[in-house]
């Protein structure tokens, strides 16, 4: 089985970017009416290969991006990118939600919807295509695309965990 790399990362050293992908209005009905509130999906991110995703829940919608972001910034994870792409295909799995992703060519430009466009966008992937399969559900999405780039290996990461030079990665 593969071990997923998961490398927190210091909110304090970098500069993060922070995108809403999802605001909803939810209700609790008692005995005196409905009580609205609001949950707000965030994802931040430094553009550079280090991207997290937070929740946050509260009455008014500043309040709740704004405990969102806190949230974001504890889950930070690196991601490995080469060239403005991912290195590899990889498929990502949370609840109901699938996501893939694959490398493309300089120029692609990022193919994907709009929660896991927000994450890679975040992370700073230039160029990937990537489809999500099953719930599109925000939530289930943005934690699925997430998995699927903490999941990612670069080469030097591959022949370190093997005991081989970079070279043999490549040549066998």
């Amino acid at each position: 089985m593969s071990t997923i790399n998961i490398k927190r990362v210091k909110t304090s050293e970098i500069e993060l970017k922070d995108r809403l992908v999802s605001i909803q209005r939810v209700a609790k009905v008692t005995k005196g009416g409905r009580t609205f509130s609001f949950s707000a999906i965030v994802v931040v991110g430094d553009e550079q290969g280090v991207v997290g995703y937070g929740l946050g829940k509260a009455k008014e919608v500043t309040e709740a991006i704004a405990k969102g972001i806190d949230d974001a910034k504890k889950n930070l994870v690196k991601v490995p990118i080469i060239n403005g792409t991912v290195p590899h295909e990889q498929i990502g799995k949370f609840s109901g939600g699938f996501v893939f992703i694959k490398p493309a060519a300089n120029g692609t430009g990022v193919i994907a919807g709009g929660a896991m466009r927000a994450v890679l966008e975040s992370a700073g992937v230039h160029n990937v295509l990537a489809k999500s399969k099953g719930s599109s559900n925000p939530h289930n999405v943005v934690k699925a695309t997430v998995s699927a780039l903490s999941q990612l290996r670069d080469a030097n990461t591959v022949a370190q965990q093997r005991g081989i030079s970079l070279g043999k990665v490549f040549n066998g």
